[in-house]
């Protein structure tokens, strides 16, 4: 089976055919960094990684783009209320959008390019498009005119043009053509930032910024744009609307993940109600947090609870659990071990990760069973298993990102743990059972859990 997607333009699901053989290309809308994340936010970011980690599994050569939007209404707004520069809040906010995703595992972008340094591209896409006829200047701003691609516009959202609402997106609307014709350049206002333009001075429009990157570093047709579903419309719309009808193929392949929600509304900084990624990773372990971005289906939506949460954390330290005791007997893990198929087949069908890990638990109840008899011919092979399902995932409790780099001190941890646990054997040896419990309270009330295995006791850091 070859990897089948859902396309949100065709709404149904097709076979993944990248336009160059062995090579697939990504786009997907990032951060507007006018806030700090939230884990609605992160969630495209941990849903996207897995789909590339996939691609790359499968043979491909992944290019993966991902924007930061860094001019914006709603940049600019939290600039005038902090009376701070706005690249100040830009930079601020990218700074902390960047370490999130490195904090919950995401692979760094191929390229991750910033709105602001792609002024050029966007002046030569808003020119091709005035000469074909599908946009127009008007008072310092250029408008991206609906009517002259009506019969296309709203193929995304399936919607038609005459039900669509105004763009809304400018204060006169006396400039416009038509009410719906959304902006593509936004002329100079008092205290904004500027660029300069043919049409003069201004700042680029939201949707044209995307465009412009996507193809600058995709080429002109190029595989795969994703994003969360909010983003269909306008947004993604209008990205189609103003491509193609400059002449580009766009994307072949529209991929939307589902939103996080808390009770009936979508997470937003403007209902108050957002988690912020510092807050959640004090909640669980950032691999933990991943785990239960990952673990729903993409397109489906989150309701967050912190229950649920938690039972997302214990449920990988189960599977973390079973390869950190399996680890302690085979010390070589075979990395080109085939993934079993189910696994395979779940992630080929529309990236299925909810069956998917469904198989590393089954898997993994394998190998504690394996362990259980001893059988350590089997634990190598479902470990090597295991480890090459998670680490598709991005959730390898081994890899170098969860384990830490340059200050690993287990070593030192072993040395004196080991004297103490030599003391609390040498007290059940002769019955003094009272004292092996003091000595493994000890070491709890220090952070550190002792559990007793057929191999012997083995230590881990307690929750």
């Amino acid at each position: 089976m070859s990897l089948h997607i859902y396309d949100t333009s065709t709404r149904a699901i097709r076979e993944f055919v990248p336009v160059e053989a062995g090579r697939a290309s990504i786009y997907l809308c990032g951060a507007t960094v006018q806030a700090p994340p939230h884990i609605g936010h992160i969630r495209s970011g941990v849903n996207f990684d897995v789909l590339r980690r996939w691609l790359t599994r499968s043979g491909y050569d992944v290019t993966f783009c991902r924007n930061v939007t860094d001019i914006d209404d709603k940049i600019i707004r939290v600039s005038a209320a902090e009376s701070v520069p706005w690249f100040v809040v830009a930079e601020r906010n990218q700074r902390a959008f960047t370490w999130a995703y490195d904090t919950l595992g995401c692979l760094p972008p191929t390229v991750e390019p910033r709105a602001t340094g792609h002024v050029p591209e966007m002046i030569t896409l808003m020119e091709r498009l005035i000469a074909r006829g599908h946009a127009y200047a008007s008072g310092g701003d250029v408008y991206f005119n609906v009517q002259s691609y009506a019969d296309e516009y709203g193929t995304l959202s399936n919607q038609k043009l005459e039900n669509m609402r105004p763009a809304a997106d400018t204060d006169d609307e006396s400039c416009k053509r038509d009410p719906r014709d959304f902006a593509l350049w936004k002329g100079e206002k008092p205290g904004e930032p500027t660029w300069p333009t043919p049409w003069g001075p201004g700042r680029p429009g939201w949707h044209l910024e995307c465009s412009a990157m996507a193809t600058k570093y995709l080429g002109p047709t190029f595989d795969i744009h994703g994003g969360g579903l909010d983003l269909i419309f306008p947004h993604h719309e209008n990205e189609i609307a103003q491509s193609q009808a400059a002449g580009d193929g766009f994307a072949r392949y529209w991929m939307h993940n589902g939103m996080l929600k808390i009770g009936a509304e979508k997470m937003s900084k403007s209902l108050g109600n957002s988690l912020l990624i510092p807050d959640m990773v004090q909640k669980v372990r950032p691999v933990e947090l991943r785990y239960y971005l990952a673990a729903p289906h993409y397109r489906s939506s989150i309701e967050y609870s912190e229950e649920a949460l938690l039972e997302a954390a214990a449920a990988y330290q189960r599977i973390e659990g079973f390869v950190t005791r399996a680890a302690e007997v085979i010390h070589d893990v075979d990395a080109d071990a085939p993934l079993p198929q189910a696994f395979s087949d779940a992630l080929d069908d529309d990236l299925g990760t909810p069956q998917a890990l469904a198989v590393v638990h089954e898997v993994v109840r394998e190998g504690n069973v394996a362990l259980s008899r001893g059988d350590k011919e089997a634990v190598a092979r479902l470990l090597a298993e295991t480890q090459n399902m998670l680490d598709v995932l991005g959730l390898d409790p081994r890899s170098p990102q969860w384990r830490g780099t340059g200050s690993d001190l287990t070593p030192v941890v072993d040395a004196l743990v080991a004297v103490a646990l030599e003391q609390r054997k040498a007290a059940r040896a002769r019955k003094d059972y009272a004292a092996a419990d003091a000595i493994r309270d000890q070491l709890g009330a220090a952070g550190i859990t002792v559990e007793d295995t057929p191999q012997g006791p083995r230590w881990e850091l307690s929750r």
